[in-house]
């Protein structure tokens, strides 16, 4: 008896969540590992839906620059603005032998998905490394946005689901509504908030409901912006890497597009 996928994605849900959690928490090398595997994965599945479009998109260094910008902000071992120039150097001089259909789409195609997956997915640990080690506080805020994240997901589906009635973006993507997107909104400041009573004692309230505002703007953003790419590829899911719920691409849209606003901000305007 085969199981439904409602079933399938909660099983996932209840395995995955757990696992999600404590490496978010414990951090170190656990972290970094899973910002890698998040980084290289949804890079393969942006490679793979690109090919749809007759995209020859470079994924061997496309996953080795992505591998290279999150290290980097673990380790710290090199100059960005060198690392980045190093990429490009690199990926301009490869594409002279690669031969492979149109060279301009081609680099172009791949230093966006290396920026928009490697540089996105590198501020996660950026933040997770940003506060002092011995208090975990970079931890704490990871689970936060997580948290916010979820939180604004399911409110944005379940109340767009029972009176959504203004589409938002139908040509990107057609059940997201405006009713929904603003309860996303007003959930993920709600979500900041319980956050910063519970656990987030060192986040001042302002910027607790800060973040919270960027959680639910740009979270929901990055999700609009992965469904059009998608859609231009013709299809519905990154992958079927996650069973019940598509491909990594998918399930962390929101937090990759999240991670460098949330960075920024508590780089230059956190109290």
């Amino acid at each position: 008896m085969s199981l439904s996928n409602t079933t399938v994605r909660i099983i996932v849900a209840v395995i995955a969540i757990p696992v999600i959690v404590f490496v978010s928490y414990i951090g170190s090398y656990y972290f970094f590992v899973f910002t890698l595997a998040i980084g290289i994965i949804s890079f393969y599945e942006f490679w793979l839906f690109v090919r749809k479009k007759e995209i020859d998109a470079n994924l061997f260094l496309g996953i080795f620059s992505v591998i290279l910008l999150i290290t980097n902000n673990f380790k710290n071992f090199v100059d960005f603005y060198a690392l980045i120039l190093s990429v490009v150097l690199l990926l301009t001089v490869v594409e002279l032998f690669r031969k492979k259909g149109s060279a301009i789409v081609n680099l172009g195609t791949t230093l966006f998905g290396i920026l928009y997956i490697g540089l996105f997915a590198s501020s996660l640990v950026s933040i997770r490394e940003f506060y002092p080690v011995e208090y975990n506080r970079g931890g704490l805020i990871i689970l936060s946005i997580l948290f916010s994240i979820w939180i604004c997901d399911s409110a944005a589906f379940f109340v767009g689901t029972a009176i959504g009635k203004h589409k938002m973006f139908p040509r990107v993507s057609p059940k997201k509504s405006w009713e929904g997107t603003l309860f996303g909104l007003l959930f993920a400041v709600i979500a900041m908030i319980t956050s910063k009573v519970v656990f987030l004692g060192f986040v001042a309230w302002q910027d607790a409901i800060l973040i919270g505002l960027i959680v639910g703007i740009v979270g929901q953003i990055g999700d609009l912006i992965e469904s059009l790419l998608k859609r231009d590829a013709g299809v519905k899911d990154s992958s079927d890497f996650i069973p019940g719920h598509g491909g990594v691409f998918d399930r962390f849209d929101s937090l990759l597009y999240t991670a460098p606003a949330v960075f920024l901000y508590i780089k230059y305007f956190s109290k």
